[in-house]
């Protein structure tokens, strides 16, 4: 069966590009403008990992998924045969397949390499001594625990959707991605083959949207120096810091200029083809602050 590779980026309509550049930076991102466009990357990787475009009203635009390299006509022939029906490209977006999901959600696929993650090196992790496991001796950590948090990679998005069970089965089917876990109505987790626990999922609301984009920096230290970097620019609305159940990842969410909400994310679990998925009633998070009222609350404008 099809299996896409991975997540290679999202596209958002924003109604300003000026904002979208200005939070990204501030992330700890890299932006450029190209063709209308606000392109954003990862210091030192070079894939793009979201795109803005700039619009009326702020919603998700798009998905773009990776696939084996040359194998789109072999895509096209499965899509056609669910009854997929394939759109042309938006003109600042041009190649790869296009297509709406069964709640309207614009998606593409690509036969592009995903970009060589840029490697944790010395400025980026570092050695945590336990008991009488030392790693780090004559080293004061706390001298450089203030770095400023570089993202090395878009992991995961989370979409809201009106009926989990249908999108599961949509995404299996279309993409061959697979469960990797739930929480009885309220989440849903899958992946794309060995790797991230997840790099996709859906939680319940009235209408589509993006709920969330994670990006994965090297330590608790970088999400704890993000936290505090996005709040002295006034970003200081969200949730965090804490552990999350479903994928056992660090993490802290911000709420972005347009409802939505982006997080800083280390230590997620790393599955095999081997992995049993699960349904589970439990918490969001093993331990954090109380969840934000409006944390899945969708403030996209509903459309159609």
């Amino acid at each position: 069966m099809l299996r896409v590779k991975g997540l290679l980026h999202y596209g958002l309509q924003v109604p300003s590009l000026d904002t979208g550049q200005s939070f990204y930076d501030t992330f700890g991102l890299r932006t450029a403008e190209r063709d209308n466009a606000l392109v954003v990357r990862c210091d030192g990787r070079e894939q793009d990992q979201a795109v803005l475009l700039e619009g009326p009203a702020k919603r998700l635009h798009h998905v773009a998924f990776a696939v084996e390299p040359d194998s789109l006509p072999e895509w096209q022939r499965h899509l056609e045969g669910l009854g997929v029906r394939l759109l042309d490209a938006p003109a600042q977006l041009p190649g790869g397949l296009w297509f709406r999901d069964h709640e309207g959600n614009l998606l593409n696929l690509r036969d592009d390499e995903i970009g060589a993650w840029r490697d944790f090196g010395t400025m980026d992790a570092h050695e945590v001594n336990f008991g009488d496991r030392v790693r780090r001796v004559d080293q004061a950590r706390w001298l450089t625990a203030d770095e400023k948090p570089r993202p090395r990679r878009l992991g995961h998005m989370l979409i809201f959707s009106t009926d989990l069970d249908a999108s599961e089965a949509y995404y299996a089917r279309t993409l061959g991605l697979r469960l990797s876990d739930r929480i009885r109505g309220m989440a849903t987790f899958m992946n794309s083959g060995p790797g991230d626990h997840h790099v996709f999922g859906f939680l319940p609301a009235t209408h589509p949207g993006l709920h969330h984009s994670s990006w994965e920096v090297a330590d608790i230290d970088q999400i704890a120096m993000g936290a505090q970097t996005m709040a002295a620019a006034g970003h200081s609305h969200g949730w965090g810091l804490g552990r999350h159940t479903l994928g056992s990842n660090f993490f802290h969410y911000i709420q972005d200029p347009w409802g939505s909400w982006i997080e800083y994310s280390s230590d997620m679990d790393c599955i095999t083809d081997s992995w049993k998925a699960g349904d589970w009633d439990c918490p969001p998070a093993v331990w954090s602050p109380e969840i934000p009222a409006d944390f899945i609350t969708n403030q996209e404008e509903k459309t159609g």
